[in-house]
């Protein structure tokens, strides 16, 4: 693991410290009718900071210290947030750490998380391509695309994680039980207490807590296959008995690839489209992690399942 306190970390995120009482005035004192969820470390709050003469409209996620290894989590966070600026990481506006409060403020994403929009028929099948490569593309840049000492596995991918700006672009967040570890020949794996989310896990790290990046395959294979479907791995376990990778594979294994399909963009999918997505999700939920794709190899399949829907689409039959 890497020291998450590093010096010139520390000195320069002093400039984003933020008052705990311009917070509070954001928030109206974390009124409830402020509260726009719940994480699995704290509340998150949306709010009105004062910015100069106007107002900027920010999210504070406010850390229940009452739950351990808290103090690990805020740095590990603000660290990497600070550190892997990215146009689909959600960006950092400030923190607050005063008064036995621990308080992350992030940028607004107006159009609110992925979840809310599985069954929305609005949201198309270009869409839908456009938000997974988006997530590829981040995926692949804190996995250590782009030639840092350090790569970071997020180890909680979901589509309450995944973000929305107005234009659907897609900003990953979620980053509280996120690891940092050396890029190294030697060090392949990150061992930690068994946590993330039940329905989105990898099995294998549930099973030896051996967290990797092929860990956040996994998870990214469940959200995949949840933008199919426009179903929740929850409503289908629901339904089903089972979650969403169990699911995927009895209607594979069945040949039922369409019925997994979501009807209302059902007849918006080229064939050749839906087959390369379906094929390199299918390839994440592999039960074995070196079978499973690179995200690298991921973002590049989406891609050209995009190209041959946008090339395509207007030759289907009406």
């Amino acid at each position: 693991m890497v020291n998450i306190e590093k010096p010139l970390f520390k000195n320069k995120k002093d400039n984003l410290r933020i008052p705990l009482e311009d917070i509070k005035l954001a928030t109206r004192n974390f009124h409830n009718d402020t509260c726009i969820g719940e994480g699995g470390f704290g509340k998150i709050y949306k709010g009105n900071l004062q910015d100069g003469d106007g107002f900027n409209t920010v999210v504070a996620k406010r850390l229940d210290t009452r739950f351990g290894q808290v103090d690990k989590q805020f740095l590990s966070e603000l660290q990497i947030l600070w550190e892997y600026k990215h146009e689909n990481v959600i960006g950092l506006v400030g923190y607050c750490d005063e008064l036995e409060e621990k308080i992350i403020v992030y940028e607004y994403a107006p159009t609110g998380s992925l979840d809310r929009y599985l069954n929305d028929a609005s949201l198309t099948w270009i869409k839908r391509l456009n938000i997974c490569i988006d997530v590829a593309r981040v995926l692949d840049f804190i996995h250590g695309g782009v030639r840092k000492q350090t790569k970071v596995i997020h180890g909680d991918i979901k589509t309450t994680n995944i973000l929305l700006n107005h234009d659907w672009k897609a900003k990953l967040s979620g980053f509280g039980l996120s690891l940092i570890s050396p890029i190294t020949h030697d060090i392949e794996y990150v061992i930690d207490y068994a946590c993330g989310t039940l329905g989105y896990v990898d099995p294998l790290y549930k099973e030896s807590g051996y967290l990797t990046i092929e860990s956040d395959v996994y998870s990214f294979g469940v959200v995949m296959f949840e933008i199919l479907s426009g179903r929740s791995t929850f409503a289908i376990h629901e339904h089903e008995g089972h979650h969403l990778p169990e699911f995927i594979k009895n209607r594979f294994e069945e040949g039922k690839h369409t019925k997994v399909v979501f009807e209302q963009i059902r007849e918006q999918i080229v064939p050749e489209s839906l087959a390369t997505f379906q094929e390199i999700a299918y390839q994440c939920l592999h039960v074995e992690r070196e079978k499973r794709p690179t995200t690298k190899e991921v973002l590049m399949q989406l891609k050209m399942a995009l190209e041959f829907q946008v090339s395509n689409y207007l030759v289907l039959p009406k």
